[in-house]
């Protein structure tokens, strides 16, 4: 179990990365909306599982996972920015979790969106990106307001 973990863990580090360099992160669409899952460690108060919308950071492995139940759905761009300001910011909102690089078994890595977002914006930073926000001033704003809504 430790090892599916750091498996975990690390295809999550690669998600980041990627992503970063990229500029893209994928997702899965149907008529019905994106992919979802439900989480296996965390609940809500009710003791129910939170529920989990699903990203990668190749076109390739999140097409690997169009089988089963996510067999009708088409992979699906989402540049960056958006997938920050629209999709982080929204999740936060709705109580989500991000799920990270799930595969075919849909075991994947489950995130926080506060943390995605500054480990996102960490990573940026340490690649000397910058990138133009329409609802932040800089990734030193979005870390500072998303550090802010954290506490």
């Amino acid at each position: 179990m430790l090892q599916d973990s750091i498996t975990l863990k690390n295809r999550h580090l690669k998600f980041i990365k990627t992503v970063s360099e990229s500029g893209i992160v994928y997702g899965l669409k149907s008529k019905n909306g994106f992919a979802t899952s439900s989480s296996t460690q965390h609940e809500d108060d009710k003791g129910n599982p939170i529920g989990i919308i699903c990203f990668w950071s190749e076109k390739v492995r999140a097409k690997s996972c169009t089988k089963d139940e996510w067999k009708k759905y088409k992979v699906t761009e989402i540049p960056l920015i958006e997938f920050i300001e629209n999709w982080c910011i929204g999740m936060i909102n709705d109580g989500l979790l991000i799920g990270t690089q799930f595969d075919q078994n849909l075991f994947g890595y489950e995130a926080e969106p506060l943390e995605l977002i500054l480990d996102l914006s960490s990573e940026l930073k340490s690649l000397g990106k910058e990138l133009n926000f329409k609802k932040f001033d800089g990734i030193t704003d979005l870390e500072r307001q998303v550090k802010d809504a954290a506490e």
